[in-house]
């Protein structure tokens, strides 16, 4: 069982590294740039390619830009570290690839080719592997199979590399039992909470000599927030669009450029499955009529996922005609008969029908003028920015701007809580936080396309208003605080009481029983305090008293359950914490491994190259 464990792992780990390997060819071939640079450096005798670097770095940037929501530019990724970042993780490949080539492991032709037809993407229409699909998949890319086989190979040669490193490595069986002991322990207890309903009397009215002591000591408390007194000029597309009127040419060009748009043909959404001939394909479509097998299930048989059958949405001029007849013909999802392509026969199910849709012009001519309008109005006010910076340059003020230009001039008492106008705005209240006193204005832009520029005039620092000014406040805060006081005295005279044995109901309280709880579990309109307090009592009839914002929680532990280690599901995630905490511990041991192979071989970096590299990044 374990080597069967181990086998299927390896291959998924195989597989990874060859869907990683495609994906990274995206885009990226041996062009692109000039002269006779191919490597930036080498570790030993092994070198880093252009290609490799050019690649990584890409792929980095165009990862970090999908995480961000937003693209990080090559300016943007020179600042932050991410090219010493890719360098450092292809220094560590490298490394390990030329102390593979030092103690000559390799693998054979047999076993690149076994590799690689495990690629979905090198697979023909019968899920096998595809020597054209293969090469023409390279092709696109402008990589040659020698360069691909390559970088195969070196791969799994320090995929060998690693498993003589850190083969065998288990962690100890009890290292997963101690983990799921404490995950899994279950708790039960009882707990009340401590609310004003419970005091027998309302606090005392304070008097001015604790009023003022209390202003005193939480003086933070009730200071005012920092002003910063900020003038600007403003203009943005809103300011402009009630006076666009766009011409109906210019609507027409619009309406024209969306046309595929507002009119579609009939369409379909669908998937296709192929068959090695005509009579696999007749008899799967048989067997899903009979309800023996699914659709789903034949995909996943042939080691195929939804996405690499889905065709996506289709109309009739998108596909052959034998294909569209087949697919057309059918009104409502389903699967279709076998219908013969120029890949071999194959099954498509439509997933949906899309009926046709036409959209005439007049009945999208407000929404035109509308999108028109806005989107001329945002030009015309971006046209507007390099003369604002030019009258800026040349000493004119904002009032000035207000006065002479399309620019409307206000002033805000900016804080961190103001969100109106053009506080609203996080370009501008990025500026505001940076500004300084003496500043001078510059163009800035706005998310919505508008213009602004601003100037702080004053900062108006915390401050602690007099006590008449904000007594009601202040009256208000004492309260709560003194209620929270005598909540927490109370709490610990019922804590006494309960640690000897009194009952939450014989005290009064309104207690609630918590049965066999874990400790990741969520309890409703509770503090999260309330479930790790549980988790932290030693032994049944332990209390705690927990501080609330308003009063306190009194809880009471009722029973511990240890973690049922026998059972199925224990018995999973033992399995599952124990391959994962063994899979940790090589990472960590192959990771040091390789630090000593790198600092063993030595990294050189041509920073010429490196430089070309860069700049060809755009």
């Amino acid at each position: 069982m374990a080597k069967s464990g181990k086998s299927s792992a390896s291959r998924i780990a195989v597989w990874g590294i060859l869907l990683l390997l495609v994906a990274g060819l995206a885009g990226f071939g041996s062009s692109g740039l000039s002269g006779n640079i191919s490597s930036i450096g080498s570790v030993g005798e092994t070198p880093i390619t252009v290609q490799e670097y050019q690649r990584g770095l890409q792929q980095e940037i165009d990862f970090e830009s999908r995480r961000r929501g937003t693209p990080v530019s090559m300016q943007t990724a020179l600042l932050e570290g991410l090219d010493v970042r890719v360098r450092g993780r292809l220094a560590a490949t490298t490394a390990l690839t030329e102390e593979a080539r030092l103690m000559g492991l390799s693998v054979g032709d047999a076993e690149v080719l076994s590799q690689l037809q495990q690629v979905p993407a090198f697979q023909g229409p019968d899920g096998a592997f595809n020597r054209e699909t293969y090469e023409f998949a390279l092709e696109r890319n402008d990589v040659r199979p020698t360069e691909f086989e390559d970088d195969l190979r070196k791969t799994a040669a320090r995929q060998l590399l690693q498993q003589s490193v850190t083969g065998g490595l288990t962690l100890n069986e009890s290292y997963a039992e101690t983990l799921y002991g404490f995950i899994g322990e279950r708790r039960s207890f009882r707990w009340a909470v401590l609310d004003a309903a419970l005091l027998a009397t309302p606090n005392d009215a304070p008097t001015d000599a604790e009023l003022k002591a209390f202003y005193e000591e939480n003086g933070t408390q009730f200071e005012t927030l920092e002003v910063r007194k900020i003038s600007y000029a403003w203009l943005t597309p809103d300011m402009l669009v009630d006076e666009i009127t766009p011409n109906e040419d210019e609507l027409r060009a619009l309406y024209d450029e969306r046309s595929d748009e507002f009119n579609q043909p009939e369409r379909r959404i669908v998937e296709r499955l192929g068959f090695a001939d005509s009579e696999a394909a007749s008899a799967a479509k048989a067997a899903i009529d009979a309800g023996e097998t699914s659709f789903d299930d034949l995909v996943t048989e042939r080691g195929l996922t939804l996405e690499d059958v889905d065709q996506g949405e289709v109309a009739r001029n998108d596909l052959d005609g034998p294909i569209a007849d087949a697919v057309f013909a059918m009104t409502e999802p389903g699967i279709s008969a076998p219908v013969e392509t120029s890949l071999g026969p194959a099954l498509y199910r439509v997933n949906a029908v899309l009926e046709a849709q036409e959209i005439t012009f007049d009945e999208v001519r407000d929404d035109l003028v509308a999108e028109a309008a806005e989107d001329q109005a945002r030009r015309a006010v971006l046209d507007k920015l390099t003369d604002v910076e030019d009258l800026l340059a040349g000493g004119a003020t904002l009032e000035e701007l207000g006065t002479d230009t399309d620019l409307e001039f206000g002033q805000i008492d900016f804080s961190e809580t103001n969100q109106e106008g053009i506080a609203g705005y996080d370009n501008f209240r990025e500026e505001a936080a940076r500004l300084n006193e003496g500043d001078f204005p510059e163009a800035r832009e706005l998310s919505d396309g508008g213009i602004f520029a601003a100037r702080l005039d004053e900062i108006v620092p915390p401050a602690l208003p007099a006590l008449a000014d904000i007594r009601d406040d202040v009256v208000a805060a004492w309260n709560a605080a003194e209620t929270k006081r005598r909540l927490t005295a109370l709490g610990d005279d019922l804590k006494a009481q309960l640690d000897q044995g009194t009952a939450m109901e014989a005290l009064g309280l309104d207690g609630r029983t918590e049965t066999d709880r874990g400790r990741t579990e969520f309890i409703e309109d509770t503090p999260v305090a309330l479930l790790i307090t549980a988790f932290e009592l030693e032994k049944a009839s332990d209390t705690a008293l927990i501080p609330t914002d308003d009063g306190a929680i009194l809880v009471e532990l009722l029973d511990i359950s240890a973690a049922d280690l026998a059972a199925d599901d224990a018995q999973d995630f033992l399995t599952q914490l124990s391959q994962q905490g063994s899979a940790g511990l090589a990472a960590d041991v192959f990771e040091l491994y390789g630090q000593a192979v790198q600092a063993r071989h030595g990294l050189s970096l041509d920073q010429v190259a490196v430089n070309a590299v860069n700049a060809s990044i755009r």
